[in-house]
């Protein structure tokens, strides 16, 4: 599916902007120039809008959920209302849509079942979405990591692929998809709230070529992607790439990505933890996290400190020195029984 071809059949369902509301938001009814309903998952109701034909005021076949502040085109509307995910399956329903001579009449209350009240939230989206995707052995996400240096992914079960990840730069595009590599945000209890995702080259070489190749979904305050299981100790920081070069030199140690610098400082702690490794990001915001973080573990009655790269972030050093470099780096920044722990064990 090309953007091209995305594109043409977003325009040419807009065409038929009455006819797919009422297939796919079969709950709504019309009313002047638009067609009301629920939301876009065809919930009954009125807050959605859709634009049935172009006006000064917009093009046809664009929505808008006044409650939610959701809003999209007509392929949006048929992959909310099936609840699909693979971009493919999307495309497939409106290409058989259109190849119909006629739109369908309205399909009654039998006919169609009318989902249950109440939007789906952003985490079931991200939930649907996580259970789309697979294993990234032999992938474009191997592959990307594996160019930043990065080749010990035992226990790295909270990264997944997905093939063909929708990305849409804003409102008045037309939906892309591109490999994506697929982040599992979790709480302490391993419950899934989000997951992150990042755009990729299709072969792996680096991020797609998009104005926004990282974006989140679902609840991430206070959450993290995850690598180990966290008791007493645990070394937290932004990126993935960033704490999974860590992990590359110190593989038993767990660790835990919070995505940003905002959600850093917002980690919740583990119940049994005694000692925070924070990876330090060297810029105003990171340094804002370290304040934060040293205040509340401090409070929280734990020992908290901070791992600075030579370069600009672990995962330069890692690439430009070497795992030799980046373990003298970290051996006299670690606690010395967790030198014995994470740095000398992992050579035995």
């Amino acid at each position: 599916m090309t953007l091209h071809d995305a594109g043409d059949l977003a325009r040419r369902l807009a065409e038929n902007a009455e006819a797919v509301c009422r297939r796919y938001l079969s709950a709504g009814r019309r009313l002047g120039n638009y067609w009301l309903v629920g939301d876009v998952r065809n919930t009954p109701g009125r807050s959605l809008f859709v634009r049935l034909h172009d006006t000064a005021n917009g093009k046809a076949g664009k929505w808008t959920d006044a409650q939610s502040g959701e809003h999209g085109d007509l392929l949006d509307v048929i992959r909310e209302s099936l609840g699909l995910v693979d971009f493919r399956d999307v495309a497939d329903e409106a290409r058989a849509f259109l190849s119909l001579p006629r739109p369908d009449p309205i399909p009654s209350s039998q006919d169609r079942p009318v989902r249950e009240r109440g939007s789906a939230s952003s985490s079931e989206a991200a939930r649907r979405l996580w259970a789309m995707s697979g294993p990234i052995a032999g992938t474009s996400v191997e592959a990307y990591l594996r160019r930043r240096d990065i080749t010990l992914l035992h226990g790295a079960g909270a990264l997944l692929f997905h093939p063909h990840c929708y990305y849409r730069p804003d409102e008045d595009s037309p939906t892309e998809t591109w490999p994506a590599m697929i982040a599992a945000v979790t709480d302490l209890d391993g419950t899934l709230t989000g997951v992150h995702r990042t755009w990729l080259a299709a072969d792996g070489r680096g991020k797609a070529p998009v104005d926004h190749p990282r974006r989140a979904l679902g609840g991430l305050l206070g959450h993290a992607v995850r690598f180990g299981v966290a008791s007493d100790v645990l070394a937290a920081g932004e990126g993935i790439e960033t704490v999974l070069s860590l992990r590359q030199v110190l593989p038993d140690l767990p660790l835990a990505a919070c995505l940003s610098s905002a959600h850093l400082a917002a980690l919740i702690f583990p119940p049994l933890l005694r000692r925070l490794y924070v990876l330090r990001d060297d810029d105003p915001a990171g340094d804002q996290a370290l304040a934060t973080l040293h205040a509340r573990a401090g409070d929280a009655g734990i020992e908290l400190i901070g791992l600075s790269p030579r370069l600009g972030d672990f995962n330069d050093d890692l690439r430009a020195l070497g795992r030799g470099a980046l373990r003298a780096i970290l051996h006299p920044q670690l606690a010395p029984a967790d030198v014995a722990r994470f740095l000398e064990a992992a050579d035995t």
